[in-house]
């Protein structure tokens, strides 16, 4: 069963060094790392690379085997219907980054365990420090109350599909929260 995913809005082109730092950030966070083109990452993470102790955790949970596809998409690198259709009208996100996005990479856990979810924010949070961007994160139900008072919230939609904008920082705020689930 498919986990949450993140996504990461950026408001101009990744460049080519960034993308170096990104594969770089990838590979030495993996136990399993296959790169299918420029920025489309298939990783398995260990949750202990991401900061999170393996104490407490069950075996199947703290294997290794938190398997993501992290992957770059718009113009010029895969996936551009794709970018475009999930795109097409985002005023907030639009707002926050003072443009429409140009690109976004999304951060996918394979599972949908709790500590998936917990994995899956730090990845990114951990993707965010190297490329930058802005974190979109669906919320749910009454989660807005808790996220409205955390550091790097750059923005919360009160939408149909409420929804956060933020930083690393927030990411790793949220987490920290008790009860922490993403949407997914």
């Amino acid at each position: 069963m498919a986990g949450p995913t993140l996504v990461i809005e950026f408001a101009e082109p990744v460049s080519s060094a960034a993308l170096s730092e990104f594969s770089a950030l990838m590979r030495g966070l993996s136990t399993h790392f296959e790169q299918r083109r420029d920025g489309y990452f298939d990783v398995n993470v260990p949750v202990e690379r991401l900061g999170v102790e393996a104490a407490g955790l069950d075996a199947h949970e703290a294997d290794g085997r938190r398997p993501f596809p992290v992957y770059l998409m718009g113009p010029g690198v895969g996936d551009e219907s794709i970018f475009e259709a999930e795109h097409a009208d985002e005023p907030a996100v639009e707002a926050v980054l003072g443009c429409k996005p140009t690109h976004a990479v999304n951060v996918s856990a394979g599972c949908n365990r709790g500590i998936d979810h917990v994995a899956t924010a730090l990845l990114t949070a951990a993707v965010l420090d190297v490329l930058g961007g802005v974190v979109k994160a669906e919320l749910s139900e009454g989660q807005d109350a808790v996220v409205a008072g955390l550091p790097g919230v750059l923005d919360l939609t009160d939408e149909e599909y409420p929804m956060v904008l933020g930083t690393a920082e927030f990411l790793r705020a949220w987490v920290a929260q008790p009860g922490f689930r993403l949407v997914k």
